[in-house]
């Protein structure tokens, strides 16, 4: 079983909108649920909150979905990593520009390298740039 694993925001969202959802999301929840530990970047809960926000806006959630799917999220057992600042000016910032990606995106590749944990995400140059740097991928 996975200990802990880096999921990026988008893959939070597959567990909470169905439309969003897939086999490898429904994975990832049966090993929270068996104890693995999510570890997230301190960007994550913002970007996550957002996504949620953005979806009510765009009519794809009800006001009611988003509430629940917040509150079911507060309960997740997360290991939230707060150097993302400290490494924003510098190894963040390298990361996406080397990689062609966003800094937010920059900052799951970061935690998964230096803890050495698989990373979960959907986002194909994220995908890419683990693969490149010899980060795991969840399979």
């Amino acid at each position: 079983m996975t200990r802990a694993f880096v999921a990026a925001a988008s893959v939070a969202i597959g567990w909470v909108h169905p439309a969003q959802a897939t086999s490898e999301t429904a994975a990832m929840l049966d090993a929270v649920a068996e104890g693995a530990v999510l570890e997230v970047p301190a960007s994550w809960p913002v970007e996550v909150a957002n996504a949620l926000a953005v979806l009510v806006r765009r009519r794809k959630l009800t006001e009611d979905d988003r509430q629940t799917a917040l509150g079911w999220l507060r309960v997740l057992p997360l290991r939230v990593d707060h150097e993302m600042s400290s490494l924003a000016f510098s190894r963040l910032s390298e990361l996406a520009t080397a990689h062609h990606l966003s800094v937010y995106d920059a900052a799951y590749l970061e935690l998964a390298q230096r803890r050495n944990l698989v990373l979960s995400c959907n986002d194909a140059p994220l995908r890419k740039a683990a693969v490149q740097c010899g980060v795991r991928l969840w399979e």
